[in-house]
């Protein structure tokens, strides 16, 4: 049950690092994924970089405490649905008006 609300928890945590590093991206990685000679299509992967730095820093905690066989799947669960949900919302894409 605890496991279950951490994973909650931490779903919620990843997925709010990837609307705020889209929305308001503080390295501007930004990648053209399309371009017409009217709209351009853009991707801003600040978002997933924070969630990825994040989850790098959480595995790194729960390797230090020791909790890494029971705790990182279910972290690893958290961050990859909260990708899934970002993108499927799509967070980080824009499409610009030439």
């Amino acid at each position: 049950m605890k496991n279950v609300l951490l994973l909650c928890l931490q779903f919620v945590l990843f997925l709010i690092i990837f609307v705020a590093g889209s929305l308001f991206p503080p390295f501007h990685l930004e990648h053209v994924l399309t371009t017409t000679p009217t709209t351009l299509h853009i991707f801003v992967a600040d978002g997933l970089v924070l969630m990825i730095a994040l989850y790098v820093a959480i595995g790194v905690i729960e390797m230090l405490t020791k909790r890494i066989r029971t705790a990182l799947p279910w972290t690893t669960v958290a961050v990859l649905l909260a990708a899934v949900i970002g993108f499927y919302m799509k967070f980080g894409f824009i499409t610009r008006d030439l």
